[in-house]
């Protein structure tokens, strides 16, 4: 009998789910978006239930995309960006709209954890900055700011930790989750610290349990079956983060293994093995090895997004143009007017943040800036302008990780979103001035996660099955001369933060002070 596995990710934009067989092969996907609110500056939700809806509506369409029968389903792995935070009550209902990765309106509480805790303690247990604005700040702020809603919480939850919730009856999150959490979370000994929660005042009681990623939590409810199109008893595993199941999918199992993904944020990763932590990027348990390995995380929170957010805003044309071509969408003619301009955008700079800045800059304030703006640019070099923009902010990670003595291997994996775009990929090709690759056979977080369900179950003995079957194309070799010309760019870039650093916070207080 086949034996198949369903893997299912959230991202900040949308989800996506996928079906493969005991041999990792790839029978079905599905994907959707859902919308961002951003109803106030700073803020940036979701409604949760289109999380359900969406696992309800994928699985089908890759249950009937592949004919594979809801019998022959032997696990399911869960996977979400983060930081994230769904509220729910006893009956699994979400209190309030969901928070995402972009949401910064926790400002006032980072500062309290900063001057009565204090940083250096904080990444002494976290092994993480609170700058990241970790989940738990997002529950002070929730407890100050909505004290009524607060007291109908039962539990605290990751989006995945929610639809997981929603299919087996059970709160679970994975090891791999409780960085993204901080402030009370020990990542080495995989716990929260009680004494912290104690002087924060969360009880320990809304938290979700914790387990290595690859624990089977629970199984797939009659009640949920029904609604998922599956059938009842279905193992479940503790998941993990969206960034980790992407670069399994993309065959990044060993120490040293460098990948970066371009969803909606802008992630690199390196794995490695090592507890002495730096405080530049984020730091965070391994799906592979997720009670002793560890991941690297550089974050630039609007990666991918920038395309996003000129797609929608500027791109108005490019979108209608795409509605008459079968083999072009809008994103491949914004490349196409992107690609006249070249490198350094002939004096065009965007520091891409626009929702402020997490690896290196750790910086809630910080806005997306265009500089350099003339008479001769165009759309193309504006689009280019942003795309060298996020290159520039993932190289300023990379360099700053090597000179910590975090070991890279290369050549570095190009998987996810943006990083379709050949131009992109050179740009950063050249930017970094490092070899790259591109994963052809790539799915993504999803199929990151249904490997992992393959492990849980046993299907799959370990992790090796990815490296085996992913296929690397489209090698690239840095243009040296290209990479000159973006280091004289890339300086001005950095210049350019450090100038306006005092200026974004002052504009975040003013706008903060004439908020409706």
């Amino acid at each position: 009998m086949a034996e198949y596995m369903i893997g299912l990710d959230y991202g900040t934009g949308g989800g996506k789910a996928c079906i493969i067989d005991e041999n990792a092969n790839v029978l079905a996907y599905s994907f959707q978006e859902y919308p961002i609110y951003v109803d106030k500056p700073s803020w940036s939700e979701h409604d949760a239930e289109n999380y359900w809806t969406l696992a309800c509506s994928t699985i089908k369409d890759c249950l009937k995309k592949s004919g594979v029968s809801a019998r022959d389903i032997k696990g399911i792995g869960i996977s979400s960006a983060q930081p994230c935070l769904v509220m729910v009550d006893r009956e699994f209902r979400p209190i309030n709209r969901a928070y995402n990765l972009m949401d910064r309106r926790a400002v006032e509480e980072v500062e309290w954890l900063r001057k009565h805790i204090g940083v250096d303690k904080i990444f002494q247990i976290t092994g993480n900055r609170i700058e990241d604005y970790p989940t738990i700040v997002n529950i002070m702020w929730e407890k100050k700011h909505r004290p009524e809603d607060y007291k109908k919480i039962w539990k605290m939850l990751t989006i995945d930790g929610f639809v997981r919730l929603r299919m087996t009856g059970v709160a679970a999150m994975s090891y791999s989750h409780g960085g993204f959490w901080g402030v009370t979370y020990d990542v080495r000994k995989k716990e929260f610290n009680r004494e912290l929660m104690d002087v924060l005042g969360i009880s320990m009681d809304l938290m979700p349990d914790l387990y290595p990623c690859e624990q089977i939590v629970g199984a797939v409810t009659e009640g949920a079956a029904k609604e998922l199109g599956l059938v009842p008893g279905i193992p479940v595993c503790a998941g993990q983060v969206d960034c980790n199941a992407g670069f399994i999918g993309g065959g990044a199992i060993t120490p040293g293994d460098v990948q970066i993904n371009l969803g909606t944020c802008g992630v690199m990763g390196v794995v490695n093995d090592s507890k002495e932590f730096i405080d530049l990027v984020c730091n965070d348990a391994y799906t592979t090895n997720s009670c002793n390995d560890f991941i690297s995380i550089a974050v630039v929170l609007t990666g991918g997004q920038v395309l996003r957010y000129l797609r929608d805003n500027f791109c108005q044309m490019e979108a209608e143009m795409a509605k008459q071509m079968i083999d072009m969408d809008v994103y491949d003619i914004m490349n196409q007017e992107a690609e006249e301009v070249p490198p350094g955008s002939e004096g065009l700079i965007v520091l891409p943040y626009l929702m402020g800045e997490r690896t290196v800059l750790w910086d809630a304030y910080a806005r997306g800036t265009v500089f350099g703006l003339s008479m001769h640019h165009t759309k193309g070099h504006l689009i280019r302008a942003f795309m060298e923009g996020v290159a520039y902010a993932l190289y300023d990670n990379y360099r700053l990780m090597l000179e910590k003595g975090i070991r890279a291997n290369a050549p570095i994996i190009l998987n996810e979103g943006g990083a379709k775009s050949k131009l992109w990929r050179r740009i950063i090709t050249d930017v970094f001035n490092v070899p790259t690759a591109f994963v052809k056979n790539r799915v993504g977080a999803p199929y990151g996660d249904a490997i992992l369900a393959g492990v849980s179950v046993g299907i799959f003995k370990d992790f090796t099955i990815a490296k085996e079957k992913v296929n690397y194309i489209d090698y690239m070799e840095p243009d040296v001369k290209a990479h000159d010309c973006y280091m004289e760019f890339f300086e001005i870039y950095r210049n350019l933060y450090n100038h306006l650093k005092g200026d974004y916070e002052k504009l975040y207080w003013v706008t903060k002070k004439y908020e409706k």
